[in-house]
């Protein structure tokens, strides 16, 4: 597990976050000596009944318009 100071976190508290966003759990150390940990927040799945009710609530997407939106910015001779 990697170690951050209580001066680093206060400093740079941002990116510490940010680390932990990406799924690092970090030490926090005080006077070399650790004093806390970060590690990210379990996220719960959606269960299906929460995912059918959220696919209801979408507006209907026109494969047409879609594909000439896509095409307008990308360059399909790459």
């Amino acid at each position: 597990m990697d170690r951050v100071s209580v001066r680093e976190l206060r400093n740079h508290g941002g990116e510490v976050l940010d680390r932990v966003v990406r799924g690092e759990t970090l030490a926090v150390t005080r006077d070399d000596v650790e004093v806390a940990q970060l590690s990210p927040r379990s996220r719960r799945s959606p269960r299906p009944a929460e995912l059918i009710a959220r696919r209801r609530t979408l507006p209907p997407v026109d494969p047409d318009l879609l594909r000439k939106d896509l095409d307008s910015v990308i360059d399909s001779s790459l």
